[in-house]
């Protein structure tokens, strides 16, 4: 990164970093490099992907590509990361890095709330190779620190977490999970880079879901781990490569031009969320509605204290009955879409059973249900927030609940 660069806001970032040369004739916005191979030389590259140098020129694609380390530079950049690599999903970045960092008769400790591909992950194929996972309320460093164990090698946190929209304190937990010889990993997909940054709160690793916000146009996957240079280097030698997850070009192409307009698109999506949310927060059908942002939300002066921005995910709770209701508004609703993800410039809406959740995904029982059940009831709507019109969002959804 240039000095001028180092002075740049990461809207600017979004926009350039990354770019070696600006010279006379070159594309403003470069096109995809859809090669699979590139030219190369006897001794250029070694042939084995154990010899891959960081100054190694580009070789085939499943290693590295133009246009994939243009977006990685970026991503870098936006989260105060040495490095970043990429995945064909968000699953992939996950599942990269788990692999990665654990191993037979090794210890992951989990959020019990997070993404539920996640959570299926860690409790049906960790456990079968041998890994011990214990899921914990992230929300509580003193639960963390429980849970710790001589040979956990690995916290994973999601904050916001998803559904619920529950946070964690990155901050105190960090100095926790590194005294126990351990490392953290926080997916900060909801909040993106420009509304939390882990790194620079002691976390050893970022996640994103690249699908989600940083693309924010819904046609295409992607996934993205960000942290130390040397960290993230095994991880492109060894799990990117060895297990072939790679993200493919024009899906990279599709993220950066996505990129460039995160920054006005995270304070529409913040704007518009809260204005839904003062409208959901007031409507009778209403029980309860969670938003960081809003100081309804009983983690706000966390969320205060440590994001910049507050997305544009909301979730809710209703006063009778969950899954008729979301019959109704699927039926209903013209602007907002019934579909599951986040992030996308449409708004979308989904109904989340809890029974369900929890029994397929969390795995929860006893305290710890009880907990969930305390903030999603018998189910939660999750409506991520787009960037209509916030006039038509809100008149969509108060004719939809009637």
């Amino acid at each position: 990164m240039t000095n001028a660069a180092k002075q740049w806001g990461p809207a600017t970032w979004a926009l350039y970093m990354g770019e070696q040369h600006r010279q006379v004739g070159d594309p403003v916005t470069p096109g995809p490099a859809l090669s699979a191979s590139f030219l190369t030389a006897p001794n250029a590259v070694g042939f084995s992907a154990n010899d891959l140098g960081a100054a190694a020129p580009h070789f085939y694609t499943r290693w590295s590509n133009p246009t994939v380390e243009l977006l990685e530079a970026r991503l870098a950049a936006l989260d105060a990361g040495e490095a970043a690599v990429t995945f064909a999903s968000g699953m992939a970045a996950v599942a990269a890095l788990f692999s990665d960092r654990l191993h037979a008769g090794d210890h992951l400790v989990l959020s019990d709330v997070c993404y539920a591909g996640v959570a299926e992950l860690a409790h049906d194929e960790l456990t079968r190779n041998g890994i011990a996972v214990t899921t914990v309320d992230s929300s509580k460093p003193e639960a963390i620190a429980a849970a710790l164990r001589p040979n956990t090698r690995l916290v994973h946190i999601e904050t916001p977490a998803n559904p619920i929209l529950r946070l964690a304190d990155i901050a105190a937990i960090a100095p926790l999970v590194h005294a126990a010889g351990a490392e953290l990993s926080v997916d900060a997909t909801i909040a993106t880079p420009l509304g939390l940054r882990p790194l620079e709160l002691g976390a050893d690793y970022v996640v994103h879901s690249l699908t989600k916000y940083i693309c924010g146009h819904g046609d295409t996957l992607g996934g993205a781990v960000i942290g130390r240079a040397e960290a993230i280097a095994r991880l492109r030698r060894g799990s990117l490569i060895h297990l072939g997850g790679c993200l493919a070009p024009f899906s990279a192409w599709l993220i950066l031009r996505g990129l460039e307009t995160l920054a006005p698109r995270m304070r529409l999506h913040e704007a518009n969320a809260r204005a839904v949310e003062a409208l959901l927060a007031n409507h009778p059908k209403v029980k309860a509605v969670y938003w960081p942002g809003s100081p309804r939300h009983p983690q706000h002066e966390l969320a205060q204290r440590t994001m910049r921005c507050f997305s544009g995910l909301l979730s809710f709770t209703v006063n009778g009955d969950g899954p008729a209701l979301a019959e109704q508004l699927a039926e209903r609703m013209r602007v907002v879409s019934y579909a599951v993800s986040l992030g996308k410039t449409k708004s979308l809406l989904v109904y989340i059973p809890t029974e369900d959740i929890l029994r397929s995904s969390f795995r929860l029982t006893g305290d710890a249900a009880a907990s969930y059940r305390a903030w999603a009831g018998d189910g939660v709507f999750r409506l991520s927030v787009g960037i209509e019109d916030s006039a038509d969002i809100i008149a969509d959804l108060e004719t939809a609940l009637g």
